[in-house]
């Protein structure tokens, strides 16, 4: 058996190892991923990427200097809302829908929940930042 399974890995140009992406070059925080900003490499590392198609795209939660991988902790998707952006905030409440302009106080990416204020009422409020770029407010 332990001969067969020599035969297969040696065989095997990559063997049963995964490659791992790494930064081409140093990647700020706020950048978005382009495919020239990967190389993938041997040998695998625990908890970094394998796939880019789950890179491509993604924005730098961290800097990623040349060189090393790219974690699962230092992408995530691109901020939708910037930080003092006018945003639109929606309150939504058994058919009853209120609208209101506010001024997001944080960067978020659809599904981030952060803070923002009413620009009416000067009241500060969470909310969830929906797909559209508005934000979803629960009082």
């Amino acid at each position: 058996m332990r001969v067969w399974l020599v035969l297969v890995l040696s065989l095997c140009p990559a063997g049963l190892a995964a490659e791992t992406i790494y930064a081409a070059r140093t990647i700020r925080v706020g950048e978005i991923v382009m495919p020239e900003d990967m190389v993938l490499r041997h040998p695998d590392q625990p908890g970094a990427y394998t796939d880019p198609d789950q890179v491509i795209g993604q924005e730098a939660r961290s800097t990623i200097y040349a060189g090393h991988p790219m974690r699962m902790g230092d992408l995530g998707p691109p901020a939708l809302v910037q930080r003092n952006a006018l945003v639109l905030l929606v309150f939504q409440s058994q058919g009853l829908r209120i609208t209101s302009e506010g001024r997001s106080l944080a960067r978020g990416a659809a599904g981030d929940r952060i803070r923002v204020m009413n620009l009416a009422s000067r009241t500060s409020l969470f909310g969830v930042v929906q797909p559209d770029g508005t934000v979803q407010v629960k009082r």
